[in-house]
């Protein structure tokens, strides 16, 4: 049953929730998160992942990598002519020692471990989002922002930050259709890898194929949204809602 697919660990502070409370609360985050990311590049992983690791962080980061497959296919269908190959061509192999160290961590940190680390990545990627220094986009800079996207991406499900800070400044739409390719090659090679090193139970794999719906509703909201809402008020309010959320995973860690 769908009910079955949240299970709050033992002591959780969300342990006494109604299951499917906690599946609709699930639900929004990944809706929301697709229609940010629909409208500006990122947001997917950056709102729904500590909502779900707050949730059930032994569904991280398998569920979230199936979940967000589907939003960059469906946005290169869509804008594929602006993608900076170049970028990807540099970017995508270097994804790969990355995602070999994202799978480590993985199979040695334990679920709340692993939420805490969610929750500080994500607050970073938030302190670097607001302070928005600019990056050349050149080999080098593809290369690193490759790598870390590579290890944050299988660890966490959460590779977009440093690829977004790169393209921030190019055109939204280079920018959509730039970071979709890379996420569609990223979370093809993390699911891979993490497939090999053995961490996608059956039960992540049933939660992140039942979100996929959710993510097709935000991709169609997004683009209705995108001509009528600032991008700056989605990022601001993106921003918001994933600084509580992390702010939420630490403290559960800290009670853990």
């Amino acid at each position: 049953m769908l009910s079955d697919l949240l299970r709050p660990v033992p002591g959780s502070l969300l342990a006494p929730a109604d299951p499917w409370v906690l599946l609709t609360v699930a639900g929004v985050a990944v809706l929301t998160g697709a229609v940010v990311q629909s409208s500006v590049g990122l947001g997917l992983g950056l709102v729904a992942a500590p909502v779900i690791s707050f949730l059930d962080p032994s569904l991280m980061p398998g569920a979230m990598l199936i979940t967000v497959v589907l939003l960059p296919a469906l946005t290169l269908v869509q804008e594929w002519r602006h993608v900076d190959w170049r970028g990807i061509a540099w970017g995508v192999p270097a994804r790969l020692p990355g995602t070999v160290l994202g799978v480590l961590v993985v199979a040695v940190l334990e679920p709340r471990t692993l939420a805490a680390v969610v929750g500080v990545m994500v607050l970073a990627a938030v302190v670097l989002t607001v302070w928005s220094f600019r990056v050349r986009i050149i080999p080098a800079s593809i290369v690193t922002a490759g790598v870390l996207s590579g290890f944050a991406g299988t660890a966490t499900s959460i590779g977009g930050p440093p690829m977004a800070l790169l393209y921030q400044y190019e055109a939204p739409p280079r920018v959509r259709a730039t970071l979709a390719a890379f996420f569609l090659a990223g979370s093809t090679i993390s699911l891979g890898a993490l497939t090999l090193g053995g961490q996608m139970e059956t039960r992540v794999v049933v939660a992140g194929i039942a979100a996929v719906p959710l993510v097709a509703v935000g991709f169609v909201l997004g683009n209705v949204l995108r001509g009528h809402v600032s991008p700056r008020v989605l990022r601001l309010g993106m921003l918001g809602v994933v600084t509580l959320s992390s702010a939420g995973l630490l403290v559960q860690a800290a009670l853990g």
